[in-house]
């Protein structure tokens, strides 16, 4: 009779236990598994999810596909961050809670001959596609030489990374707007890197998000999260040969091009998941702009940083 009642409270006890870890499953969707999400990439394969006692499912959706699961309520995080800041201002009930990545990592590569961006003016850019981010941070980059895009230089959308290297090489395009890491292999064939976005300005590329009822009814959850992905961006910053082998098995490419990726990449991460106010102001007009809204929006409206601040501080990273 005992070994049956150990036998039946061993059993209830586990099912307790199968019980308590569902509820710990958290689902977090990604556009894309390369850099962008690395954070979430570095959590989940070196065990830092399991550390906080949550079990993460890492999905990936497009960003229209994310944004309406987490209004829903049928996602419980996403790591993408302007179309956060567009649902947002469009009235749907979500937060950004964290940012991960301060600034995208494009950047303007031409052919050897152009020395700045402001040899570029009246010439011919590659893009990806119209109102896709490299095409808007071009915009961006080149306000900031003193040139208006739309005017003065002439734009082609040429889809891929691939295609858009493939008419600089042929003399298609005079520049283009890529991401690591053929950034690197364009040097290596002998075109110039004419700046990085990340040297110009903050725009907060990737981040965290989730719904404001998430933030009143499961705070301890969202700070585990948050605790989880900084721990996660530390890592990345401080651990190069580590991220880098995540890098590969997470985007699913050779370590050289890993490597490639992260030496173009790290500096844009983060060490604490602060959302930075300018960045966030600038993703906002753009936002805006893209709707035409002309009120004034508040920092508040679209980011919530208080239960980021208490992770902070219980990590130890902010008094």
């Amino acid at each position: 009779m005992k070994k049956t009642l150990g036998i039946l409270l061993a059993a209830l006890i586990l099912s307790v236990y199968g019980v308590v870890q569902a509820a710990d499953k958290v689902r977090i969707s990604v556009p894309t598994f390369n850099v962008m999400s690395l954070t979430a990439g570095v959590a989940q394969q070196r065990g830092f999810f399991k550390e906080q006692a949550l079990e993460a499912e890492i999905i990936g959706m497009t960003p229209p596909v994310s944004i309406m699961a987490l209004a829903n309520e049928d996602l419980g995080y996403t790591m993408v961050f302007g179309s956060v800041v567009r649902g947002t201002l469009r009235g749907l009930p979500l937060k950004v809670i964290a940012s991960f990545l301060d600034s995208p990592t494009v950047t303007l590569i031409a052919h050897a001959k152009y020395k700045s961006v402001k040899d570029l003016k009246g010439r011919t850019l590659g893009i990806s596609t119209f109102g896709a981010t490299p095409h808007l941070l071009a915009r961006m980059i080149m306000k900031q030489f003193g040139i208006d895009l739309d005017k003065e230089v002439k734009v082609l959308a040429l889809g891929s990374e691939a295609a858009r290297i493939a008419a600089l090489k042929q003399g298609i395009v005079d520049a283009v707007a890529i991401s690591p890491p053929l950034d690197v292999e364009a040097g290596r064939l002998g075109f110039n890197t004419l700046v990085r976005a990340s040297e110009l300005f903050s725009f907060p590329y990737a981040g965290l998000a989730t719904h404001v009822k998430k933030i009143k009814e499961r705070p301890d959850e969202v700070k585990k999260v948050l605790k989880v992905l900084i721990k996660a961006n530390r890592f990345i910053r401080e651990n190069r040969e580590g991220a880098i082998e995540v890098l590969a098995k997470w985007g699913r490419t050779d370590i050289k091009r890993a490597a490639d990726t992260y030496d173009s990449s790290w500096s844009v991460f983060n060490l604490d998941g602060t959302i930075p106010e300018d960045g966030l102001r600038l993703v906002i007009e753009e936002a805006r702009k893209d709707l035409g809204i002309s009120r004034e929006v508040s920092f508040s409206e679209i980011a919530d940083s208080a239960l980021l601040h208490e992770a902070q501080r219980e990590l130890g990273i902010r008094r």
